[in-house]
């Protein structure tokens, strides 16, 4: 059995996988890798994140969700109609992500660019999934991880869909597909595609969800002001445009 990595990784989404109909205003998806150090993660990352929902919400129930943060749905309709509520906890939100150790492997497929430059496109999820795991492949070995095992942690989307990810991760990881292009040699490191439902509330999803669509609004329109991005910057390992 390989040596357990000194890192994890956790990954979520913007932006829909759909190719018809697509939205004009936002017709990008967006996958990002999240890649903390084990220990740092642990120890300082998710008590952080903890302390802070215990400081605005009394518990640590709560679940960071960037849509429902900036919609003001759920658990952030109440605070968040204070204004001064609302900038201190973005305050507090871009604090710990500033605080944290972790980089960022990240890919941004153009939806509109995709179907006009292809006749039978790729999934976007599959394209993105792709560029992602090449770009943690160069940091994971950068970091001298050959010979362990690396955990990748994915938002459960149903059964079926996890399945279909799984099946898509694994032919990657064995360079078994299609697409023309060279096909990485992800040999030397164990890469194992883990699920989890929402609600089991895992700090790095969290995080990983708070980081995607700020990335894909840099890509889309890079002059206007973006916080986030600021806040992530120094934290970007490689963003992946495609195509």
């Amino acid at each position: 059995m390989a040596e357990f990595s000194d890192y994890i990784v956790y990954v979520d989404e913007s932006g829909d996988l759909g190719l018809r109909n697509i939205d004009r205003g936002f017709p990008l998806f967006c996958l990002a890798m999240c890649v903390f150090p084990i220990q740092d993660y642990a120890n300082t990352t998710v008590p952080a994140i903890s302390a802070l929902k215990f400081q605005h919400w009394g518990h640590d129930g709560v679940i960071l969700h960037e849509n429902e943060i900036r919609q003001r749905k759920g658990d952030f309709k109440g605070i968040i109609q204070n204004r001064e509520n609302e900038l201190q906890l973005i305050k507090d939100i871009h604090n710990i992500i500033t605080e944290a150790n972790f980089q960022i492997a990240a890919s941004v497929i153009n939806k509109a660019a995709l179907i006009k430059k292809y006749s039978n496109p790729w999934s976007p999820y599959e394209l993105a999934v792709h560029f992602c795991l090449e770009r943690l492949h160069r940091l994971m070995i950068g970091k001298g991880q050959p010979g362990k095992t690396v955990h990748v942690v994915f938002e459960s989307r149903g059964k079926k869909e996890d399945h279909e990810l799984e099946l898509a991760f694994r032919r990657i990881i064995a360079g078994n597909n299609s697409w023309g292009w060279e096909v990485s040699d992800f040999g030397t490191i164990s890469y194992e595609p883990k699920f989890l439902p929402k609600k089991t509330n895992i700090a790095g999803l969290q995080v990983a969800d708070l980081v995607a669509r700020p990335l894909a609004l840099k890509v889309m329109r890079p002059e206007q002001a973006n916080r986030t991005y600021d806040v992530l910057n120094t934290k970007i390992h490689r963003v992946k445009q495609f195509p």
